[in-house]
C-alpha cells in the first residue's frame, strides 16, 4: 500500500490562516486610540491657530504686491492679486533709505546676537556648574531683573548713555540688551541639564575649566543656543523705543524708527506700508528656518544618546 492511500482525510495538513490584518489605529503621544472626530476637532483648532497667526501676515503680502489700481478695501475682501508687482517694494525705497536703515538694524542686531550667546553662555555655565560663595544669590538678581519693566529704568539707560558717550551712536542702541537675564537663565538651565559625570570624567582626564566649557557643556547646549540667538535677533530687530530715545542722526536710524516714516507722513497708502513690513518681517523668517532644527532640539537638551 503506497503512502498515499495510508492517509487519512484527517491526517491531511491543515492550510494554515491568514492573520487578519488589523485596522491602522491613530493614537497619540502617549499611545492612547485617537478617535476620527476628536482628531477633526484637533485640526480644527490648528487651523484657527494657524489663520489667526499667520493670516495677518499673508494679507500684508498680499497688499504690499496689488498694484495702484487694485482696490484693496473690496467686500468681500480679495485676497489673492489680480496683477502682482513690486512696484511697491521700489516705491519704499524711493521714500525712504530703507536698505541703509536695514544694514543698520543688521548690524545692531548682530551685535546683539553675538554679545548674548558669548555672555549668557558664559554666565550660565558658572550659574550652575562653578561652586563659589554667592552663587544662590546671584541667580536671585537675574530672575529678579526680569521682573523690572523696561520703562521703569529707560531713563536710568538713557542717562548712563550720555554720560559714557555714547548717544546717538549704535553702540548705544546694543550695550543697554547686550547681555538678557532670560538668557542667562536659559542657558543655565539648559547647562543643569547636562549629565554632570561626563565633566567629571574629563576632569579625571585632565581638563581644566575652559576645556570643559569649549568641548563638553556647550556642544550639549546648542539647541538653546540657538534659542538665545533667535530672541536676541528678534528682540534688537523689533525694538524700537529705546532706538528712537538714543538716535537722533536720520543716517544711523534703524528700520523700525525708519519705516515709522511711512505710517506718519504715507498713512493713507496702505501699499506702501504694507510693503515696508514685509521687508521688516523678511529678516525674521530667514533667520527662523536657518536656526529652526536647532530651535526644536532646545525641548530635549542635555539628554544622553545611547
Amino acid at each position: 500500500m503506497s503512502v498515499a492511500e495510508k492517509m487519512r482525510p484527517a491526517d491531511k495538513p491543515r492550510a494554515t490562516a491568514r492573520p487578519r490584518e488589523r485596522e491602522p489605529r491613530i493614537t497619540d503621544e502617549h499611545g492612547r486610540r485617537v478617535s476620527g472626530w476628536e482628531l477633526a476637532l484637533r485640526y480644527l483648532l490648528l487651523l484657527g491657530v494657524l489663520a489667526l497667526t499667520i493670516g495677518p501676515f499673508l494679507w500684508q503680502l498680499s497688499t504690499s504686491l496689488k498694484g495702484p489700481t487694485e482696490d484693496i478695501f473690496s467686500s468681500p475682501p480679495k485676497f489673492l492679486p489680480s496683477d502682482p508687482t513690486l512696484h511697491n517694494y521700489e516705491r519704499v525705497a524711493d521714500t525712504i533709505p530703507v536698505w541703509d536703515y536695514a544694514l543698520n538694524s543688521l548690524k545692531v542686531a548682530a551685535a546683539n546676537v553675538v554679545t548674548n550667546c558669548v555672555g549668557a553662555a558664559l554666565a550660565g555655565y558658572a550659574l550652575a556648574r562653578l561652586r563659589y560663595r554667592g552663587r544662590r544669590v546671584a541667580t536671585l538678581v537675574f530672575i529678579l531683573a526680569m521682573l523690572v519693566p523696561v520703562e521703569g529704568i529707560i531713563i536710568a539707560q538713557f542717562t548712563t548713555m550720555r554720560e559714557l558717550g555714547l548717544n546717538n551712536t549704535l553702540i548705544g542702541v546694543v550695550l543697554p540688551g547686550c547681555i538678557s537675564s532670560l538668557n542667562v537663565l536659559l542657558m543655565r538651565n539648559a547647562f543643569l541639564n547636562v549629565p554632570y559625570e561626563i565633566e567629571e570624567a574629563a576632569f579625571v582626564d585632565g581638563a581644566n575649566v575652559w576645556q570643559r566649557f569649549c568641548r563638553i557643556a556647550l556642544p550639549a547646549v546648542k539647541g538653546t543656543l540657538a534659542v538665545v540667538a533667535i530672541f536676541a535677533f528678534m528682540g534688537a530687530w523689533d525694538d524700537f523705543l529705546w532706538p528712537l530715545i538714543v538716535l537722533s542722526d536720520p543716517s544711523k536710524f534703524t528700520l523700525t524708527i525708519g519705516l515709522n516714516y511711512l505710517h506718519g507722513t504715507f498713512a493713507n497708502d496702505e501699499r506702501l506700508v504694507a510693503a515696508g513690513t514685509i521687508i521688516a518681517v523678511a529678516p525674521l523668517i530667514v533667520l527662523f528656518a536657518c536656526l529652526q532644527r536647532y530651535f526644536f532640539r532646545g525641548v530635549g537638551e542635555g539628554a544622553v544618546k545611547g
